[in-house]
């Protein structure tokens, strides 16, 4: 007798997989739709999903997968990196054609796509907001596109660990999903979710979606625990027994599974025998999980808890820097084993990766470890990655800083911070601006505040640029703060070139903020009289002096020396922005004619760099 596979069974579900299949039903007749699956830990949302994926595969529908993973190390739009690789393996020719004019903004947080469009041209220059507007636009169209050429099921796994980006993507996706063949689900523990969880306020919006389902998983009845313990350990136990289990797990389906693999374990141990009277009962999930590793080599639990800090996923070549005393091949047969066991499996996407099967093993392996011992596994991480990515650092920056932050008594403030930096720059790059703020804050506190220099200036500078694009119009005194700090430092430092950066970031305009006048007109002093650079600042001097100081006359003054270096340098993107705050000023001061002239003009020129915050301010005169 063999214990069964957890991935062969599926016990007490039927009903939560009958409304799922109808809802896949929907999909294959043109419908979409939205469905939450909600549960505490091991409840079986992942194992309900897998079988609902499965039915939906062979019924012809596409399936992608992602999923969110704890901690901190994964980079922004993780779960939706994952998914959108899963068509890059081998693309078919419906998605080269959804994704070629779309590969630009796309890429920014799926750098393979650059790989099957070399010659791509970067994204259009456009303003932070509009640019992350266009990021959500092309994935949902993408999506949309591949959907209606084969229906689809897109499965987002442990929401309640998303990042603040991941869900804002879903709630601009879900918006017209009714419309599409596509069918999301979204996975959650709904006990990890107090009242200010970034998830909490994302299901409001999802509820309000046409099509939204929720579906609420709780624990197995008695006899479902009786099914399941038959089928997993093919062992028929006394009914006290099972309701014992079934009392003692709180009707968790992963932990009965657990419980009755140590049964059925014990009975093959035995020829087949069965003491129920001398059986222990596991006092908890961890413990039971710990029962399953104890029938593991001691030397794969070794190997396992070193993969277990450095993540829910994991890549097999990194194991084995970590490893350099196992040969590959012995390595292999430890992760194979674990693979037996079932506590690991591949990972879908790139070959050589593996991922634990639920979160509850990786974690209980992680905390196996003393808090010293975990935190030299981190440094020896930072070590391995710093050796093996040498030549694509930039896709693990997010990871490194992690890992920095976890062992920053041992790696340093320095390789904290500059990690920090790197990946908060990134997630800048990919518009994940609340994830941005959080790599920059977590460098600024590594840095401390007695240091003046181009590295705290740097990090001011990117948290303020953040927070231009989050903070409410009340709010927004703090990013106007931010960057006069950053301003400041440069400027002291004599690096002009940042400084003016700082000054030329573009702060809305008709916020509450004042500041921005300050820092134009200090940048304005560095540069040359009459130059480019002069005339990018003029613009936004222009506008800043009419706003805080009220005074048109100066105003359009300003705005006049910038049009005319615009015009000198054939700088159309600074004639469209110069010629929208011309006609904001003009209008206010009753100049209808010539307002309506300059955003008419304005108009056009956005028209040509596709700018729609530009368009929409011209069209309001």
């Amino acid at each position: 007798m063999v214990p069964a596979t957890r991935t062969d069974l599926f016990v007490g579900r039927e009903r939560e997989l009958a409304e799922l299949t109808t809802a896949l039903d929907g999909v294959l007749e043109g419908r979409g739709g939205l469905v939450m699956l909600a549960g505490d830990p091991g409840i079986g949302k992942t194992r309900l999903t897998e079988e609902l994926t499965a039915l939906a595969r062979d019924r012809g529908a596409t399936v992608l997968l992602g999923a969110c993973y704890e901690g901190g190390s994964s980079p922004p739009y993780w779960p939706w990196t994952q998914a959108i690789r899963s068509l890059l393996t081998e693309p078919s020719e419906a998605v080269m054609n959804a994704l070629e004019p779309r590969a630009a903004e796309i890429s920014e947080f799926v750098p393979e796509i650059r790989n099957l469009f070399p010659d791509l041209e970067p994204a259009p220059v456009v303003d932070p907001g509009q640019a992350r507007f266009r990021l959500f636009d092309s994935v949902t169209s993408f999506l949309n596109e591949i959907a209606i050429s084969q229906p689809m099921v897109l499965v987002l796994d442990d929401l309640h660990w998303a990042d603040r980006s991941t869900l804002d993507l879903l709630e601009f996706v879900v918006r017209e999903v009714t419309s599409r063949p596509m069918l999301i689900i979204g996975g959650y523990r709904d006990i990890e979710l107090s009242r200010r969880h970034p998830l909490v306020k994302s299901l409001a919006a999802l509820a309000r979606a046409r099509g939204f389902q929720r579906i609420l998983l709780r624990g197995l009845g008695s006899y479902e625990v009786s099914r399941m313990v038959e089928a997993v350990g093919d062992i028929t136990l006394p009914s006290e027994l099972v309701e014992e289990i079934h009392v003692r797990t709180e009707e968790n389906p992963f932990f009965v599974g657990e419980i009755t693999r140590d049964l059925s374990n014990e009975a093959v141990e035995r020829g087949g025998e069965f003491d129920a009277l001398k059986f222990r009962i596991p006092e908890g999930v961890r413990e039971a999980v710990g029962s399953r590793l104890d029938r593991m080599s001691e030397e794969c639990n070794r190997v396992l808890r070193i993969a277990a800090v450095i993540g829910r996923e994991f890549d097999f070549a990194l194991l084995a820097v970590l490893n350099r005393e196992l040969t590959d091949e012995a390595l292999f047969d430890l992760v194979e084993e674990a693979v037996v066991a079932g506590a690991v499996r591949e990972a879908s996407g790139p070959t050589e990766r593996y991922e634990f099967t639920h979160a509850l093993i990786q974690q209980t392996l992680a905390e196996e470890l003393t808090t010293g011992r975990r935190t030299r596994v981190h440094v020896r991480i930072v070590n391995a990655m710093e050796e093996l990515y040498t030549d694509r650092i930039d896709d693990h920056v997010a990871e490194l800083a992690h890992h920095c932050a976890e062992a920053e008594t041992i790696v340093g403030d320095e390789r904290l911070i500059h990690y920090s930096l790197r990946a908060g720059e990134d997630a800048l790059s990919s518009y994940a601006f609340e994830e941005a703020i959080g790599f920059f804050e977590r460098g600024l506190a590594a840095h401390g505040p007695e240091h003046e220099d181009r590295q705290r200036a740097d990090l001011l500078f990117g948290i303020g640029r953040a927070q231009v694009t989050t903070l409410a119009d009340a709010d927004l005194q703090a990013a106007v703060d931010t960057l006069n700090g950053a301003f400041d430092i440069y400027n002291s430092l004599g690096d002009t070139a940042r400084a003016v950066a700082v000054a030329e970031y573009p702060v809305p305009y008709f916020s509450h903020a004042r500041g921005s006048m300050r820092l134009t007109e200090r940048a304005l002093a560095l540069v040359p009289d009459g130059s480019h650079a002069a005339g990018r600042l003029l613009s936004r001097h222009g506008l800043s002096v009419w706003i805080e100081k009220l005074d048109n006359e100066t105003a359009i003054s300003l705005l006049d020396r910038a049009l005319e270096i615009a015009h000198r340098e054939s700088d159309q993107r600074l004639e469209m922005w110069t010629r929208v705050n011309l006609a904001t000023v003009q209008f206010w001061q009753d100049k209808f004619e010539e307002s309506f002239e300059n955003a008419r003009s304005a108009a056009e020129l956005a028209g040509v760099f596709g700018d729609l915050l530009v368009l929409t301010k011209a069209r309001q005169f």
